[in-house]
């Protein structure tokens, strides 16, 4: 990332400008030639596949042979060929060939190989599932599988540890691909693959092994699945037990991502076809971009799609580029989409100064500075002049722009302008570093040396105090965690609304993802500088591939109790049962577009009462109402699917069975819009619900019928929402919420009405 030693994921400030504000898509090229791997989608292998039809890696050759001209030019081009769960194909292709490919018979989509980016002691006490919960339900998990596309896996780390766990359930068909540096899976660490169509040797410090080169994926993996770990910190911080959400669960690891060339959609499309075959229960997808792309051109999209149709749920990051509208990534209505909120402590890392005044930064600050105050100076007023530098350079502590005689063992006070500061005060010799920025008041980093983060109003307080005496001095105190406001939806996870499909909302829920404590590759350092020296069993990061794990975990909770549950019918529960947020907390302003139904409430999420069940043909009647024609619908079904038997319904997407319910209007009109719902009881079997509704500010809301009486369980009823309302102004939200009650059961759907021309 042109820092040296720099770690791909959220290691330092300068990686979470890159990869959370910035995830930008690169294209992988043949030198000389105008080519790049593209992903050509084929949709669901056919039901009716017999004997008489090619084998699929056979019938891909001969479509490349008929663009390329010849057999050897087909099987060199030839990078994947996709078959299990899935048909398809990753090839070198020219623009000419792409546009053969396109015309051809079965194919579905051509789209190129984007390269995508990578997107807890207390996190699970403070979504109220307690140890002791855990514990008494580990028979329960033992036989379900969490599958993660991730960067890869530390199999020496204790979350992974196979002891007391019994065989591997015999519904797991996957494998471990063996190398040097990797040298087996075990009874809990079931699985472990790695893809890597990019044609370059991975750096040093990455492995060509399922191994995790940078700690990533290790930090899901046991957020989702870890086993119970005693004593856990990153250095004294953040101390006590770890463990994932089902740490009863076995973990598999399909690497995808890498250090240095990300994740391409060609290696994830290969581990979602192997993911489904295996046997997978849950998918856990912390990767994702967010350039808005069709759902069959949108590789964790397809993969998402043919996993529901197998059964499986796969929770999504929902993407790291908030606070702005229309940011969120993974929004296809058949995944479970994440976003990041934070728990109740924050990183305090104190700066003292000598006139006895304390000022609260906040950072990752691991080290104990030896001495009682050190001297405080400003880098504005110790720019290298000789260098050729000015105060406005050194006021940013730029590389290079410090005097090292002015800094050496002194504290000083950078703005944040362009590059983190932290490694510019280190090799100029300085004692710490006190970095001025108010972008990243929720989410704390680690640094090179001891640091802090303040805001520009109290960066006025530590200025003012610098000018007032001729020997200013302060110290930087070790990281504290005191008790903060919380859930609050994260600066930097991404919001709605759907950028595609407008009347579902998306995110749908959101789980802790700011500050997370889990177990990490004991092989890169916690900045990723070569300089430092510090190196963890454990990390704390955030973003919302920490929450999507934390996700991902609260699904394979509820699907331990209940194995026989669609994914539908897991996501239902998980959003109709979530805490309600508070939404006067700063931070909590975006509503529903921020966190969707709520924060995660696994305990409740077991025995939710009613859930809005929904299966492949619902999805299929929404994307004919999308435009989706017979011929593309029954290539990606694999079967008979038909628009004509559909039918058609001026509502579209809002007759999806979704748990929560989006009216998306244009401004200066009154709208009327309907919602046909379907509820099925799992609660009890005789029993009566009654509507609540909290109808949005100025909206009249009417629900028909508004009782509904069950006399047996996995009876479903039915009923209609009718939302009407005045003209709004352009970008005007409005949240809102139905619920249906019944003696200690609450579900709970969201209402959100949003206004904007497109």
């Amino acid at each position: 990332m042109g820092i040296p030693g720099t770690n791909y994921f959220f290691l330092s400030m300068f990686s979470f400008l890159i990869i959370f504000h910035v995830q930008m898509l690169c294209t992988a090229k043949v030198p000389g030639l105008d080519r790049k791997d593209y992903v050509v989608y084929m949709g669901a292998i056919p039901k009716d596949d017999g004997n008489s039809q090619k084998e699929p890696a056979t019938l891909y050759l001969e479509m490349l042979k008929s663009v390329y001209g010849s057999s050897e030019a087909a099987k060199q081009a030839l990078k994947y060929s996709y078959g299990k769960s899935f048909r398809g194909f990753t090839a070198t292709l020219s623009p000419t060939h792409v546009q053969k490919l396109k015309g051809m018979d079965g194919v579905v989509s051509v789209f190129e190989s984007k390269k995508l980016n990578t997107l807890t002691t207390r996190s699970w006490d403070f979504v109220g599932l307690p140890a002791s919960v855990q514990r008494n339900s580990l028979d329960y998990q033992s036989d379900i599988i969490i599958g993660l596309l991730d960067t890869g896996i530390w199999p020496e780390s204790e979350s992974f540890t196979d002891e007391g766990f019994g065989p591997v359930p015999s519904k797991w068909r996957g494998g471990c691909q063996t190398t040097p540096d990797f040298s087996a899976c075990n009874k809990k660490l079931v699985g472990a693959k790695f893809y890597r169509s990019f044609t370059s040797i991975p750096p040093e410090g990455d492995f060509l092994s399922p191994r995790d080169g940078e700690g990533h994926g290790t930090h899901t993996s046991s957020t989702s699945t870890g086993n119970f770990v005693n004593n856990a910190s990153l250095y004294g911080i953040a101390q006590g037990e770890s463990r994932g959400g089902v740490p009863g669960a076995r973990v598999a690891m399909y690497k995808v991502c890498w250090t240095d060339e990300g994740c391409g959609d060609a290696d994830i499309l290969a581990a979602f076809d192997d993911a489904i075959y295996d046997g997978v229960d849950i998918i856990s997808v912390s990767l994702g971009t967010s350039f808005p792309l069709d759902y069959f051109e949108d590789s964790i999209a397809i993969g998402a799609f043919h996993a529901i149709q197998k059964g499986v749920l796969v929770s999504n990051s929902a993407g790291n580029s908030g606070p702005y509208r229309a940011s969120v990534a993974n929004y296809s209505p058949w995944s479970l989409t994440v976003a990041a909120s934070t728990i109740d402590r924050k990183m305090d890392a104190e700066l003292q100064l000598g006139n006895n005044i304390s000022i609260g930064g906040i950072a990752i600050n691991t080290y104990t500075m030896e001495k009682q105050w050190y001297p405080l100076v400003y880098g504005g007023d110790v720019a290298n002049v000789s260098g050729g530098y000015t105060p406005d350079n050194s006021s940013g502590c730029l590389l290079g722009s410090l005097d090292e005689a002015k800094v050496k063992g002194k504290i000083v006070v950078c703005n944040f302008i362009s590059t983190p500061p932290d490694y510019s005060v280190f090799v100029a010799g300085g004692a710490g570093a006190v970095i001025i920025n108010d972008g990243f008041n929720d989410t704390a980093f680690p640094w090179l040396n001891p640091a802090t983060i303040i805001s520009t109003e109290q960066a006025k307080i530590v200025l003012s105090y610098i000018n007032s005496t001729s020997s200013p001095i302060a110290k930087i105190q070790k990281t504290t965690t005191p008790k903060a406001p919380a859930p609050i939806v994260a600066s930097f996870s991404s919001r709605g609304f759907n950028p595609i499909t407008h009347d579902i909302l998306k995110p749908d829920i959101t789980a802790p993802g700011v500050d997370i404590l889990a177990s990490w590759s004991t092989n890169v350092s916690l900045t990723g500088y070569a300089e430092d020296t510090r190196f963890a069993i454990f990390n704390i990061i955030s973003g919302t591939s920490m929450s999507c794990p934390h996700a991902a975990g609260a699904a394979g909770f509820v699907k331990s109790y209940h194995s026989d549950w669609s994914p539908a019918a897991i996501k239902s529960a998980l959003l109709t049962t979530a805490f309600v947020m508070d939404e006067t907390l700063p931070g909590n302003a975006d509503v529903e577009f921020g966190y969707g139904a709520g924060q995660i409430n696994p305990m409740m999420a077991v025995d939710p009462g009613l859930v809005y069940d929904a299966g492949v043909d619902d999805y299929i009647n929404m994307l004919c109402s999308e435009g989706y024609n017979d011929t593309t619908l029954r290539l990606v079904t694999g079967d008979f699917s038909s628009c004509d038997l559909v039918t058609p319904s001026k509502n579209g997407a809002r007759e999806l069975n979704y748990p929560s319910i989006m009216v998306f209007t244009a401004p200066g009109k009154s709208f009327q819009a309907n919602f046909p719902r379907s509820v099925t009881n799992v609660g009890v079997a005789k029993s009566t619900y009654k509507a609540i509704v909290s109808a949005p500010s100025g909206i009249n809301v009417t629900v028909e019928p508004d009782t509904l009486s069950f006399s047996s369980l996995n009876q479903k009823l039915s009923y209609n929402v009718t939302i009407e309302g005045r003209s709004l102004n352009t970008d005007t939200l409005l949240s809102g919420a139905l619920t249906w009650s019944y003696g200690n059961y609450t579900v709970r759907s969201p209402i959100s009405v949003y206004a904007l021309s497109l």
